[in-house]
């Protein structure tokens, strides 16, 4: 899982290199629903998605992030709604489906 997470995390810093950020987001979104039990790794996903809303002047994404940061924080270890994908755009509390080639490694 660890190589998986940091494959994402470096793929979405690729894609930020290069200002494509619908790829960096899908990568990111990867990436966090490796993290969602880790608090520091699922807070650092948070943390590059509103860095790349920021970036991308996606201020929707910016403000959503900001609870989801202090979520992270506080509930990682209790509750994460499986699969979600972090982003703004979906409700915090919906799960979703994890995707195939990572169900392997989220239990």
């Amino acid at each position: 899982m660890d190589k998986a997470y940091e494959k994402e995390v470096e793929l979405a810093d690729q894609a930020m290199q290069r200002d494509d950020f619908e790829t960096a987001f899908r990568h990111l979104e990867r990436a966090h629903v490796l993290a969602q039990r880790m608090t520091g790794r699922h807070t650092f996903i948070h943390w590059r998605m509103l860095v790349a809303g920021l970036r991308r002047g996606d201020m929707r994404e910016v403000v959503g992030q900001v609870p989801r940061i202090v979520a992270s924080i506080l509930f990682s270890r209790l509750w994460v709604p499986r699969g979600n994908s972090g982003r703004a755009r979906v409700s915090a509390f919906k799960p979703m489906p994890v995707p195939a080639d990572l169900r392997h490694l989220v239990s």
